[in-house]
Order: C-alpha cells, then structure tokens, then sequence
C-alpha cells in the first residue's frame, strides 16, 4: 500500500515536534537550568523513564495485535470493509513504527545521560538530558494520539468518505453535476451479480464454506476486489477494466459506509460503460 498524506502529516508532526521541544529544552537548559538534579536524581530518572516507556510500548504494541484480529474478524464478517480495514491497519502500522523509532531514541538517549554522567563536559550532559526527555514526552504524545486514532467511533466514516473523494472526485466542488445514484447502483450491481457468478462458476465461491465450519449457504469469502484480479489474471478483462471495476467498488463500499450518498454524473456513466463491457466478457 503507498504511502498517503495522512503519513507523512503525521510523520512530519512528529518529527517537527521532536525537534522543535528538544531545541527548546536544550537552549533553556544551557542558559540557565529550571531544574538542578544531583547524581543520583538523574541516574533514577534516566532508569526509571526507559522502564515506564518500555511498559506503556508493550502494551501499545499487544493491544495493536488484538485490533488487527478484530479488523480481520469485521471484514470475515462483511467484505465489503476490506479497503477501509487496509487502509485502517496500514496507517495504524505506520504510527506504531513511529513510536518504534520515537520510543528506541528515547531509551537510548537515557541510556547515554547515565553513561555521561559524572563526565566533566556538563553541556553535552545537559543537551542529553533534555532531548532525552523531550523524545520521552514525545513518544507518550504519539501514543495517545494512536490510541485515540484507534478508538475513535467514526474512523470507518471518515476513511470512507476519504476513499470517495478519491474514488468520484467529480462530484467535489460547487457546481458539480451529481448523477442518479439509483442509476448507479443498479449498474454496479449487476456488475456485481457477474462477476459473482463467474465465481460460482470456476469454483472460487462455494454454497457453503465447511471448511471453516460454517453452515451459512450462499457465503461469500472471495471478495469484490479480488474477483476483478482474478478476471485480470486469467485474462478475461484487461488492466485498465481491473482498475476501473475496483474504483467503482471502492466508491460503493464507501457510501456503504458511510460516506455521502451522492455520485457524479461521471460515474454514472462510468458504471454503465463498466457494466456495458463486462457483459460483453462475461455474458456474450
């Protein structure tokens, strides 16, 4: 999955952050110290801090591990979540390797000051000492922000209405044409219905799914998506068809979802073209 702008904002403002309170804490630091520590003050808190941070990291980490199980369960469940979910756990992934890096610079800095200590270049000791714990406020910072990002109740709101802006951005801006979402429905799903039983048809969508130990006739386990690359591959549809399904898939799931249930005229007569020439393929 690409790197989108939502990671680099954050990795940005964490970077921006970190050194803009280690500069900060630093100069302060120099020109006249707020807080005078004695040895064995610093050696305490240059232990203690790396034990509290490393604490909190695991159960950030554990508690990452249990989301991405309960995202894989919601999209087993309905698999019309699967882009939102991507796109949920792949920035999620990305922030916890920010608080990985954020988290080690912090350790090992705390690690250097209790090294330092007792050396004669106080200045250098004082520089240590304050980015140390500007990377430690840092990381705590990074942190909540994960935890708030995973809990928010309307992250599958917002991700959806990002993937239609991307999926129609004709119907963005004063002015735009908005199309007959009923129009586009029905042509998206008798895409759907095709490609579906095309599924059927090759064995690749089974009446009931025992392996699993599910009795439920008519399940579906191979998603939208991964039909259209599967036509791809077997060189029913070309590239640019592959791609074009996929978009009006990820623009339905996203109103679905709960994005606003409107479409441009584009994409109306996007669907019915798409729907025109996988008729042709599919049907004859």
């Amino acid at each position: 999955m690409k790197i989108s702008k939502f990671e680099l904002v954050v990795l940005g403002v964490v970077s921006l952050l970190f050194l803009v309170v280690s500069v900060v804490s630093s100069v302060v630091g120099l020109s006249g110290s707020l807080l005078v520590m004695n040895e064995n003050q610093i050696l305490y808190l240059y232990s203690s801090s790396p034990q509290i941070l490393a604490g909190v990291y695991g159960l950030t980490f554990a508690g990452f591990v249990f989301f991405r199980g309960e995202l894989d369960r919601e999209v087993g469940a309905d698999s019309t979540l699967i882009e939102v979910v991507g796109i949920l756990k792949f920035r999620c992934f990305w922030m916890l390797l920010i608080i990985t890096a954020v988290v080690g610079v912090a350790v090992l800095l705390s690690n250097l000051v209790i090294a330092y200590e007792g050396g004669g270049d106080l200045g250098l000791l004082s520089i240590l000492m304050n980015v140390g714990q500007s990377a430690f406020v840092v990381s705590l910072f990074v942190i909540g922000y994960f935890i708030y990002y995973v809990v928010h109740p309307k992250r599958i709101e917002l991700i959806s209405k990002e993937l239609q802006h991307i999926a129609d951005p004709g119907k963005i801006g004063e002015g735009s044409l908005l199309g007959d979402l009923s129009e586009f429905v029905r042509a998206y799903n008798s895409i759907e219905n095709m490609m579906q039983k095309y599924g059927r048809d090759s064995e690749l969508i089974l009446d009931t799914d025992a392996s699993r130990g599910m009795d439920k006739p008519g399940r579906r386990f191979v998603s939208n998506p991964r039909l259209a690359d599967m036509l791809n591959l077997n060189g029913m549809i070309d590239g640019v068809l592959c791609k074009r399904i996929k978009n009006l898939i990820t623009l339905r799931n996203s109103i679905l979802h709960g994005a606003d249930p409107v479409v441009s005229v584009e994409l109306v007569k996007e669907a019915q073209d798409v729907h025109s020439k996988l008729e042709k393929i599919l049907v004859g």
